[in-house]
């Protein structure tokens, strides 16, 4: 019933215009189809998206000639069999041959197959039956750093909605973004204000402006939905952290003197999460910021593990960061990913599970953060990529209350 019977790869756009790639398994009585995205700012220690020589086409052609004769008749419900064959076929420690972005697409799209297989949504069929919460919608108002050109140095501006129920997180936060958009208007008459790679306001604020901006924002919001919606940051350190110190336009830090820096933001303006506040090798400024601040903040590392359990084993053995992003496409396979999940659990840390910068409008991470019990899903708050995983989780919302 779950043998892989047929499959196909194809390449497609991404929502920035580049090429990734997209797979489609069916079995003798379910489908399965899944794309992989891109990320701007990425990680050291993440798998290889493409290979170096040839990128998608290599990986497409990697597929029809070493992938697809080995897992034609495999089953697509036996998960940990077929990923451990995307590992063996690749032989590197990176998915440095087929790439990562093939491995993650075949492995969900397998997963899907085997879910519609069984006549069950993914949530269901990867969470089990006790697979009933739904993760708040974490989303970007103000960009910067990579996804921004001419915004801020802090990568992105995030806004949670704290509602009872995924509709009302998923308008909260549509609503502060307009909010966003119409308070900038009002502080910088006659200045061109667009939209970054995710959807977030560009307007060249200083990082202060625009932390205060986003903070008034936030208030605003909650005095006027009746709910919080609290601020958020996705520092992205590593992208200014070179020779020794964290350089911002204005001004730069010590390890020591960044810690102080970002644990004061977070008092001053109430931060509900900070993700990557520190480089991505920096565990020590990462242990030194949690032991400060971890009792009242989420302390979010992406960089710094990239969905590797190992990393995180490290970071968990000497007590870096609380909380731990989860993006598939950083290790390669569900597989892997849920190992990862399962460890931060077991350990006390709280998963968000993530979308890229480059985007497709794969719905697949609102299942998998129904199904992994994720405190929050990542994933922008507007633009048809970003509320194709948002409108998913409305209707995974309404399965789940019958």
């Amino acid at each position: 019933m779950t043998l892989i019977e047929s499959a196909l790869a194809r390449k497609i756009l991404d929502s920035r215009g580049n090429p990734t790639v997209e797979i489609e398994i069916l079995t003798d009585s379910g489908y399965g189809t899944a794309a992989a995205p891109s990320g701007a700012s990425t990680g050291e220690h993440e798998v290889q998206s493409f290979p170096k020589d040839g990128g998608v086409d290599a990986s497409l052609k990697a597929f029809g000639d070493e992938v697809l004769p080995q897992i034609l008749g495999m089953d697509a419900a036996e998960q940990r069999n077929l990923d451990n064959m995307l590992h063996q076929i690749d032989g590197t420690p990176n998915f440095g041959n087929i790439g990562g972005n093939l491995a993650v697409a075949i492995s969900l799209a397998a997963a899907k197959a085997a879910a519609s297989s069984y006549g069950m949504p993914l949530y269901q069929y990867i969470g089990g039956a006790l697979a009933s919460s739904f993760p708040r919608p974490l989303g970007n108002v103000i960009g910067g750093g990579r996804h921004a050109i001419g915004g801020t140095d802090i990568q992105e501006f995030l806004v949670i909605s704290m509602a009872g129920n995924a509709t009302k997180c998923v308008f909260g936060n549509a609503r502060t973004h307009k909010i966003v958009g119409q308070m900038l208007k009002e502080k910088l008459p006659g200045h061109a204000i667009g939209k970054g790679d995710e959807g977030a306001w560009v307007a060249p604020l200083s990082n202060e402006d625009a932390l205060a901006l986003h903070r008034e924002a936030c208030d605003r919001a909650s005095s006027e939905l009746g709910f919080k919606v609290l601020p958020c940051l996705d520092m992205a350190a590593s992208e200014y952290f070179h020779d020794g110190k964290y350089h911002y336009k204005d001004k730069s830090f010590t390890p020591e003197e960044h810690v102080d820096f970002v644990a004061g933001i977070i008092e001053e303006y109430e931060l509900h999460s900070v993700e990557d506040p520190m480089d991505e090798n920096d565990y020590l400024s990462y242990v030194a910021l949690t032991q400060a601040v971890g009792d009242k903040c989420m302390i979010v590392g992406d960089d710094l593990f990239v969905t590797n359990k190992e990393r995180l084993a490290k970071g968990i053995k000497m007590g870096a960061a609380n909380s731990i992003l989860i993006k598939p496409n950083q290790i390669g396979t569900l597989t892997d990913t849920f190992e990862t999940v399962e460890l931060a659990k077991k350990n006390g840390y709280s998963t968000v599970i993530s979308h890229r910068s480059g985007e497709t409008t794969d719905d697949t991470i609102a299942h998998l953060g129904v199904a992994f019990g994720s405190y929050a899903i990542k994933t922008g708050v507007v633009g048809g990529e970003r509320t194709a995983k948002l409108n998913e989780l409305i209707r995974i919302q309404e399965d789940l209350e019958g």
